[in-house]
């Protein structure tokens, strides 16, 4: 099986200085859906891995993100798209928990779930916390120049060798970089023929 971690706000969905928090404010990005299409019909099944302190915040409830995700999962489809699951921390940052990002909680219930070692299923997103918390959970990194990372974008080479010490210090050893979820899926997808 072939399993791949997404983050969500801001890799498959525009991200908001507050929250997403209704159906309403759910834009998806450009080409992100068409991404995951063309990731699951090479086989790839993508599981969703987010921080959602809104709701430890009280600021959107349960049945808010269960909406918000219906609408996601609609648009999925549409595209020809499917997330397998979401995994999501409900907790705000005092509420010490293990599974808000950059903590792997949420990757080690997801290898938990899925039966599989986390050093094969490589992780995507736009937030420097959810590189971490892959890379704390053995998964291989990659950084989408999308959401909050887009101000990162004409500053630096893209690729594994990219020197970004200056710009992100505490970005993980070894995590690639890409502009964003279609030209990751490019990416993902250009290494399995490659090795087929």
């Amino acid at each position: 099986m072939k399993l791949l971690i997404l983050d969500r706000d801001g890799t498959l969905n525009r991200s908001r200085d507050d929250y997403v928090a209704s159906p309403d404010e759910w834009e998806a990005l450009p080409g992100a859906l068409e991404a995951v299409a063309r990731l699951n019909q090479g086989g790839w099944r993508v599981v969703l891995a987010s921080n959602q302190s809104g709701i430890g915040r009280g600021t959107f409830d349960m049945a808010s993100l269960n909406a918000i995700h219906a609408k996601m999962h609609r648009q999925l489809a549409a595209a020809g798209a499917r997330v397998e699951a979401v995994f999501f921390c409900p907790h705000a940052p005092e509420d010490a928990c293990t599974c808000r990002k950059p903590a792997p909680g949420l990757f080690q219930q997801i290898g938990a779930r899925f039966g599989l070692p986390l050093a094969d299923v490589p992780t995507a997103g736009n937030a420097l916390r959810h590189v971490q918390a892959g890379a704390a959970a053995g998964s291989p990194t990659h950084l989408l120049l999308t959401g909050q990372s887009e101000y990162l974008r004409g500053r630096t080479g893209l690729g594994a060798d990219a020197d970004l010490a200056a710009l992100l210090p505490e970005l993980p050893p070894g995590t690639r970089l890409h502009e964003d979820l279609p030209a990751f899926a490019d990416w993902l997808l250009a290494q399995d023929a490659a090795t087929t």
